[in-house]
């Protein structure tokens, strides 16, 4: 298995869940996390190895990450055949997985891909590196499958795990409790991305629109997880651009800061689909590298980038990207939808919907769909 970030680790830890409970005496070996560590991963390499994001960034690390790729195919082929694997089952990551599974696949071991590659979104004739690289593709939404079928390539639908451990009722008044909230606090969470390139570039807006938020509004409380590994990069971020707020940094906790706030700012990503599990209003905010917006948005299909969005058909949340994902208009939104809760209620009640659909105990389905694989 290889898990290329913090999402993918997560992803990982809920399906091998699955896997060890249909297989006990399970090896799983690759590159990962601490989240699949927990289920008895052996991490070859870790997973933030991999955790760079654009072009850009990708061209300043791809020695080293072709590299590894190299040396772990190598590895999973050797000839004594200890470490040769019966499945190689690539998470998300496909510029670093699609070229590793196709490299697998032709020596016999069947390929897998957890997370459809965004083809509905951009990059759609990627469709024919999936088709050479995987004998199946896992996919998280219900309309993914008809697209790989029109093009004769395997995929079930599986739903998303995350929709599986993601109470409906959120538990609010725990997750407040927790961290030390208040009851009739008014808290703002703030998720700038779990790469360090998008931390980056993401982080510092975000710190500008909670210092706005704040001068109106001095009461507010602002929650902002970090990532393992990304602190250092954080805090300096922190005092540059909200010396003056009380901006709270917690060490992970993610999914606790998503229950107990009331509206989080949060990076376009699978964040995004987490604030929707947890039925939060937000303002979706993502800016890269000039050179790597060029290119992507050339390439995009569809006129929104947020899983909320997309998933729902329609703009029900705000986003901001680039140029226009100002301070001032990020704070702007944010502080509408705190004066707005009929609004708030409304996305409530369509997130609740959104979540009832996707969850299907993934595990188990994903479990199913690869011991049908192996036995082919």
């Amino acid at each position: 298995m290889v898990a290329g970030e913090a999402s993918g680790d997560l992803l990982g830890g809920l399906l091998l869940g699955g896997l060890k409970a249909r297989w006990p005496q399970l090896r799983c070996v690759g590159i990962g996390g601490p989240r699949m560590a927990a289920h008895g991963f052996e991490a070859w390499w870790p997973h933030d190895k991999l955790a760079v994001s654009g072009y850009v960034e990708a061209l300043s690390h791809y020695r080293e990450i072709s590299g590894i790729r190299n040396q772990l195919a190598e590895r999973l082929l050797s000839a004594d055949r200890k470490d040769r694997p019966d499945a190689f089952i690539g998470i998300d990551a496909p510029d670093f997985n699609l070229d590793l599974e196709a490299r697998l696949k032709a020596q016999g071991i069947k390929a897998i891909h957890f997370v459809s590659p965004s083809i509905w979104a951009w990059r759609g004739k990627r469709i024919e590196k999936i088709r050479r690289a995987t004998d199946l593709v896992l996919c998280l939404f219900p309309f993914e499958p008809p697209i790989y079928a029109k093009q004769g390539v395997a995929a079930a639908y599986v739903g998303h795990p995350l929709a599986d451990v993601i109470p409906i009722d959120v538990p609010r008044a725990g997750a407040r409790a927790s961290l030390g909230l208040g009851r009739d606090d008014t808290v703002v969470a703030l998720l700038p991305g779990s790469r360090r390139a998008e931390v980056q570039y993401i982080a510092p807006r975000l710190l500008q629109a909670a210092a706005q938020m704040h001068r109106q509004r001095p009461g507010l409380r602002f929650l902002l997880p970090v990532v393992p590994g990304l602190r250092h990069v954080v805090e300096p971020l922190r005092r540059q651009h909200a010396a003056d707020v009380a901006v709270e940094l917690l060490d992970g906790r993610s999914h606790e800061a998503l229950a107990a706030c009331d509206l989080t700012l949060v990076a376009s990503g699978t964040a995004t689909l987490e604030a929707a599990l947890f039925k939060r209003p937000m303002v979706i905010v993502y800016a890269m590298h000039a050179l790597n917006w060029q290119m992507m948005k050339r390439m995009k299909y569809q006129p929104w980038v947020g899983l909320p969005n997309i998933l729902l058909n329609d703009f029900a949340v705000p986003e901001f990207l680039q140029a226009d994902a100002t301070p001032a208009a990020i704070a702007r939104t944010g502080l509408d939808w705190l004066d707005d809760p009929v609004r708030c209620e409304a996305l409530r009640e369509r997130f609740e919907a959104l979540h009832r659909e996707l969850r299907c105990n993934t595990a188990v389905k994903a479990t199913d769909a690869i011991e049908k694989v192996l036995a082919g």
